[in-house]
């Protein structure tokens, strides 16, 4: 695992995006996997929803990570106290007013926005960010998600509008995959599913853990 960090505290993801159905579980469960690889993690489903906690519920296998689900925001305040990990993944509710965020982003230290390229999506995103995200002062990157691999010039377009507006932007976009799906209803993540177009699901998310770690290496 990885050496715990100088201040002997977790360093704390969150998965954040006031909208749902952007592909923020798929997310956090995803990277939650990928990051255990070379840290201790514990995923927190914040989310009333309980999304994550119902994927890892139904699995069979046993995961790299722990999972808890938590809401209360108090608790979620102390988040950097938790010293079992090194590495904490929130996936949080998609509500900007809520008191989960108003408790999780001060303690984050980086913080993935997983949403849609499309303009409408776009637009929702970059209010979250000028309200919620920005004032924060904590580094954030944001991660376009259900990406159709015949629509990639949308979110590349997508991409130079957040670059032109000085807001980061992850250079790998998750293309959508029936393999997501079907690792959801299996209760595993990306990682240890098999089948059609694994690979490249796979390979989408690797992509991003290793670009969410550059950024950790340079701050």
């Amino acid at each position: 695992m990885a050496a715990r960090r100088k201040d002997s505290s977790p360093r704390v993801l969150a998965i954040l995006n006031g909208k749902g159905g952007v592909g923020k579980t798929t997310t956090a469960v995803n990277l939650a996997a990928i990051l255990s690889e070379s840290y201790s993690v514990l995923l927190v489903d914040a989310d009333p929803q309980a999304s994550a906690n119902w994927w890892v519920s139904h699995n069979a296998q046993p995961m790299t990570f722990d999972i808890t689900q938590e809401t209360d925001a108090t608790l979620l305040g102390k988040l950097k106290k938790v010293d079992d990990y090194s590495l904490i993944v929130v996936d949080m509710p998609p509500a900007l007013t809520s008191a989960t965020l108003a408790a999780v982003v001060p303690v984050a230290d980086y913080i993935l926005l997983p949403t849609l390229p499309a303009p409408m999506d776009l637009s929702a995103l970059i209010n979250t960010i000028k309200t919620a995200i920005a004032p924060a002062g904590m580094d954030y990157r944001v991660l376009f998600t259900k990406v159709d691999s015949r629509r990639l010039a949308e979110a590349a377009e997508a991409q130079e509008t957040l670059n032109s507006l000085a807001i980061p932007v992850c250079e790998t976009v998750i293309r959508t995959y029936k393999a997501h799906e079907r690792a959801a209803l299996e209760g595993v993540p990306i990682t240890q599913w098999r089948g059609a177009n694994v690979k490249e699901a796979k390979a989408d998310y690797y992509r991003v853990a290793e670009e969410v770690q550059q950024d950790w290496s340079q701050s």
